[in-house]
């Protein structure tokens, strides 16, 4: 196995990092609501936007330069789920997200996580779903709208992430329910685990 500390995987474990420094302007209550003068939601949407962006580019550099590593195939999907459940409950906490909807979007992680580590162990990939790429997309926008809607000026973007949210609730559950088909399908045994071609999945 290779645990290689590339670029690619340095840019993952960066949105790792990210993700305590998230809650922490997300949560605290600074007072008047500033830090160093900024809006905490201004930077809170910064640093999401920040760690996003790694999501895409971290895969991006891996194909490009040709450094798809063991290590960064078993800590990219920790962050993204790592930054968007974080996220997802900082949302609750500040009022921002129904509780009941994020707990079908991160039980959702979970339940599809368990089908394709199974799966896997049996010797079979499952694929990512067009509707995972569509969610992860609506993710990322409903989050960054909802925390930006805090600002008086930027209501609007609050409607934009809750309509958002409600295609994120909607693109989770048919995806497990597909991620569940093509998992129903895979026997329950597999001889030899066939020989696949190892590439980053952005989306799940």
């Amino acid at each position: 196995m290779r645990y290689t500390l590339n670029l690619p995987n340095a840019l993952t474990a960066t949105r790792i990092f990210l993700v305590p420094l998230l809650v922490v302007v997300l949560l605290t209550n600074f007072e008047g609501r500033l830090i160093f003068g900024v809006r905490k939601e201004l930077i809170g949407a910064a640093i999401f936007g920040l760690a996003s962006l790694t999501d895409w580019l971290d895969g991006y550099l891996a194909r490009r330069r040709k450094q798809v590593t063991t290590l960064g195939q078993m800590i990219d999907p920790i962050a993204d789920k790592l930054l968007t459940s974080a996220a997802f409950v900082s949302l609750i906490q500040m009022g921002l997200a129904p509780a009941w909807m994020v707990a079908v979007i991160i039980g959702r992680e979970l339940a599809v996580t368990t089908l394709r580590s199974i799966a896997y162990a049996r010797g079979v990939v499952i694929p990512a779903s067009s509707l995972g790429k569509v969610k992860m997309v609506a993710q990322v926008v409903a989050i960054l709208a909802l925390i930006l809607g805090e600002e008086e000026r930027l209501q609007v973007l609050g409607l934009i992430g809750y309509a958002a949210l409600w295609v994120v609730v909607a693109t989770a559950l048919l995806s497990a329910a597909d991620y569940y088909r093509r998992f129903s399908r895979i026997p329950s045994k597999v001889a030899s685990f066939p020989t696949v071609e190892r590439r980053r999945t952005k989306a799940s």
